[in-house]
């Protein structure tokens, strides 16, 4: 645990040269965990370095590590809600909803909020695919049926069973000035609570 700490703080730092060193000694101890491939690949792909991805993505094939796909919850009315990342995006399931979050961050980039579309890792995807991408990712979809579904001013409370993307967490800060909402965010390291544009992680998490 406390090796993977080191890790996620090197992703937080963008120290390529660091975590490879923390990967080593990780992977020594454990290489059935698929998170700890995913954050280095992660930094690897920041650092363009395409060719050390897919070299990763073969180590992670061959040791049969399982990547977890992302899922964000939210209950509205006594009932739970889960969405997973790219949820719905080629299906009607979710159309009303994707409408939604598409008009919010709309909203968001009015306010000065910028995709990071540097936590995709495929390289052969140009900007357009790599921001869509990002756009419904599992944290977003939640927070989007939460504003949808919840009168104003009402808390929005979702747990991810992941660690917050950089670009989920800037858009959260952005949703609790433009929206006016607070947002409580619960993932697999801590809770973030979002208000009046501030995360009480200090943004270092």
């Amino acid at each position: 645990m406390l090796w993977r700490i080191l890790l996620s703080s090197c992703s937080s730092h963008n120290d390529l040269e660091l975590a490879e060193k923390v990967s080593e000694r990780i992977f020594e101890l454990d290489d059935s965990h698929g998170g700890d491939y995913v954050i280095l690949s992660n930094l690897y792909a920041r650092n363009k370095k395409w060719e050390d991805v897919d070299s990763l993505r073969k180590v992670m094939k061959d040791r049969r590590a399982v990547k977890v796909p992302g899922c964000s919850s939210i209950e509205v009315k006594n009932v739970v809600h889960e969405f997973f990342s790219g949820d719905g995006v080629r299906s009607n399931t979710h159309t009303k909803l994707h409408r939604a979050l598409d008009e919010m961050l709309k909203e968001l980039k009015l306010a000065g909020y910028v995709p990071d579309t540097s936590v995709v890792v495929h390289a052969d995807m140009d900007d357009h695919e790599k921001e869509v991408t990002v756009r419904y990712h599992s944290e977003k979809l939640a927070i989007a049926f939460g504003v949808l579904n919840t009168p104003p001013g009402t808390t929005i409370r979702v747990v991810k069973n992941l660690r917050v993307c950089r670009d989920c967490h800037n858009a959260a800060k952005l949703i609790s000035v433009v929206f006016g909402r607070r947002v409580v965010l619960r993932d697999v390291q801590r809770f973030h609570h979002f208000e009046d544009g501030k995360c009480s992680c200090g943004d270092f998490w």
